[in-house]
């Protein structure tokens, strides 16, 4: 008995030594993970906001404090996703696990410093692209250095563009030679970018670095393929599809690439004086207050002023999300950034864009997990494009700008920078599958083709794109998703009639039967609900058509009316 007592009393005092030892944990539910997830995103919005210049204090804290909260949620994060176990969730639950865990994995870094494409550059580094040494990351953002350095400072009589105003003065430029010189004044970006295209150049080791990504994890391409629900051989076939139904509507004799532009420019031209600087922003909240959207009440922030340091390219984020507290929809603050120098119908597009983004942001109506524009790209692209188009139709200029061009000048200013960003994507997609491959070929082989440009190998021109460098393989997002926009624009048409200068029913529509859901579907579901079918280029085929000769408008239709026999 006093050997069995005795071995009793130690298992009793083993027993409670384990259990003092024994960290307690909180049960944690999905629910409450949530809201730590959401004040992990709120706390990474509102530094981005502050490192992009906007503002030094958001809501009475300055960056050091909303940095510190960032890293306490994070921690908080990062401990509720490990303690949570996804065997008994639902469907639901589970993705929204995914997504909060994916989202962990890449954009809420340990350190909120350059974690996204939208923070502005440090000034200096992007001479450490020549650099034999640097890592795809470091590389990278000495890459995208240069489109702050150089590219915002575009040296041209005696003043320096932003790289986008200056892309809207070739379409606006009449002297020829002038437009040579323009064009020209890109050649230090192009240098920074990819040398004199050696086969150790930037670009080149950036693509080299990008393709091991791709054979390992897959690409950009094959993430936005599967997005609407193809194979990526189909969507390359698509791609060149599009461009050589563009090809047949071109004039046949070739142009020098400075005045690419400005021959489809016509409506850029006409147009310049009517939309100065001053007037892009009452424009584009003019519009979407006729869409339902009034941006003012939505409570979205612009910051479009150029300043030294800025980010190079346009973009639009949250600053905080929406989400309920103590049982009230506090609504999302989303903010455009942008560096007009100039005004025009090119920029006046841009911002249009911009705001697409910014209304989606705000349409969203879901839990914290699925409060985002797109797991993936190209549907939030897509979808900014599907207002942002309407600048081009003679009806939404006449009304809005009070002067108008031809329908067919309108479209081919469309249509120019459209299949311009088409050409991008297959360039990307063609240097990603042959990375070894000259880009400057590459590139000519495509343009002098489908764009009848005159070949000019030796300069390293398609470097036009801050996405070619910060993140190979996104221009498809452009590209394959002007596919996506011409669709969902025929179908919204169809379903509650037009809405080129303006459809009050439109943004409630959309948002209820599209946007509110955010992240909660898989893309390419989404899509072939609201749909109703699988997405198809035939609707953004039929556009570009509209303009071509006659015959090929009855060689199309007979071909389609072949097709469905």
């Amino acid at each position: 008995m006093f050997a069995m007592g005795r071995l009793y009393f130690i298992f009793m005092l083993a027993s409670v030594a384990a259990a003092c030892a024994a960290p307690t944990t909180k049960p944690v539910s999905i629910g409450q993970v949530e809201e730590i997830y959401a004040d992990t995103v709120d706390a990474l919005g509102v530094v981005t906001t502050i490192d992009s210049g906007l503002y030094s204090t958001y809501d009475g804290k300055n960056r050091t404090a909303w940095e510190q909260r960032y890293k306490e949620k994070r921690k908080e994060l990062v401990d509720g996703l490990a303690a949570l176990s996804i065997d008994h969730f639902s469907a639901l639950d589970s993705r929204a696990v995914m997504l909060m865990r994916a989202n962990l994995g890449s954009n809420l870094t340990e350190n909120p410093y350059v974690s996204a494409s939208n923070t502005p550059s440090s000034d200096g580094k992007c001479k450490d692209a020549s650099r034999k040494d640097l890592d795809s990351a470091a590389l990278g953002e000495a890459l995208y250095s240069c489109f702050e350095e150089l590219g915002n400072r575009i040296p041209f009589e005696n003043r320096f563009v932003t790289r986008v105003s200056a892309m809207e003065l070739l379409a606006r430029t009449e002297d020829p030679q002038r437009r040579k010189a323009l064009f020209l004044a890109f050649v230090p970006l192009w240098e920074a970018i990819n040398g004199h295209n050696e086969t150790d150049s930037p670009y080149r080791r950036t693509m080299k670095f990008a393709a091991a990504d791709a054979a390992a994890d897959g690409s950009r391409i094959d993430t936005a393929a599967r997005a609407i629900g193809q194979q990526t051989a189909d969507v390359e076939r698509w791609l060149e599809q599009i461009l050589d139904t563009w090809r047949q509507v071109l004039p046949d004799h070739p142009v020098e690439p400075w005045n690419y532009l400005y021959a489809g420019g016509d409506a850029d031209r006409v147009l310049a004086a009517a939309i100065p600087l001053a007037a892009l922003l009452p424009i584009n909240q003019r519009y979407y207050h006729d869409l339902g959207a009034d941006l003012k009440d939505l409570g979205i922030l612009y910051d479009i002023g150029p300043r030294p340091g800025k980010a190079p390219l346009s973009y639009t984020n949250y600053v905080t999300m929406g989400r309920f507290i103590k049982g009230t929809w506090r609504p999302t603050i989303a903010r455009v950034s942008a560096s007009y120098t100039d005004g025009g119908l090119g920029l006046l597009n841009e911002l249009v864009h911009e705001n697409g983004h910014a209304v989606h942001y705000c349409a969203i109506h879901n839990r914290p997990a699925f409060m985002d524009i797109g797991a993936d790209d190209i549907f939030d692209e897509a979808f900014a494009d599907v207002t942002s188009w309407n600048v081009y139709d003679p009806a939404w200029q006449r009304k809005y700008v009070g002067h108008e061009v031809s329908e067919s000048a309108a479209l081919r200013s469309q249509y120019t920078m459209v299949t311009l960003d088409v050409a991008w994507a297959l360039f990307e997609m063609r240097m990603l599958h042959k990375p070894d491959a000259d880009p400057n070929g590459v590139w000519t082989d495509i343009t002098s083709h489908y764009l009848h440009i005159v070949p000019h190998p030796e300069l390293s021109w398609w470097a036009l794109r801050v996405q070619l460098v910060s993140d190979p393989g996104f221009m498809i997002n452009y590209g394959l998703g002007s596919v996506v926009t011409a669709d969902l624009r025929r179908h919204i048409r169809e379903s509650i009639g037009p809405f080129n200068t303006g459809n009050l029913r439109w943004y409630p529509w959309i948002s209820e039967n599209l946007l509110r859901f955010g992240t909660e579907r898989e893309t390419a579901e989404l899509l072939r609900s609201f749909l109703g079918r699988p997405v198809s280029p035939e609707a953004m085929l039929d556009d570009i058509r509209r303009i071509a000769p006659d015959s090929l408008r009855e060689s199309s239709s007979a071909e389609k009316s072949k097709n469905s026999r």
